[in-house]
């Protein structure tokens, strides 16, 4: 799909704040409500927008201890690692797991009420051998500068350059 300005415009504000009416999209990229609307609905349906969530705030949650785990497995059967990474997908204290490159074959974000709750978590990944766990090594994040808000949009193709 190729997006013009006002797409572009519409996939940025909603990425700030899912929740902005209609109205307001509409008057931001001066075109009337209705076809803001359809705009919104095409990008929906091309998959431009995946969905909407709310933004939790962590500290509401009470106390939480946020890990990133970097995890080599010893097995590379397709078998195994689909089992791996459906068990990824499944775990709740797994906010975020990634395929990566390099000495480690994957990258997970892990938050857990305790460094306890931590601890059973990848002992229970490292004694299920179907799993194919070689190896987990543990960097606790002690600070967060920046939380994900969205990725950056590609700028509109423009006559006028800087």
């Amino acid at each position: 799909m190729e997006l013009d300005r006002a797409d572009l415009k519409l996939l940025d504000l909603l990425q700030r704040d899912g929740r902005t009416t209609v109205q307001a999209l509409s008057e931001a990229i001066h075109l009337s409500a209705r076809a803001t609307l359809n705009r919104v609905r095409k990008l929906e349906s091309e998959g431009m927008i995946e969905g909407y969530r709310a933004l939790v705030s962590r500290s509401a949650l009470g106390q939480q201890i946020c890990v990133f785990a970097e995890i080599a497995l010893k097995d590379q059967r397709q078998a195994t690692i689909q089992k791996f990474e459906k068990r990824m997908a499944q775990t709740t204290e797994v906010v975020a797991c990634y395929v990566i490159s390099g000495r480690y074959d994957y990258i997970a974000r892990i938050a857990c009420t305790s460094l306890d709750v931590y601890h059973r978590l990848i002992n229970e990944w490292l004694d299920d051998t179907s799993l194919g766990v070689e190896k987990i090594v543990t960097n606790i994040e002690l600070q967060t500068i920046k939380e994900f808000a969205g990725f950056p949009l590609p700028a509109a193709h423009s006559s006028h350059r800087n």
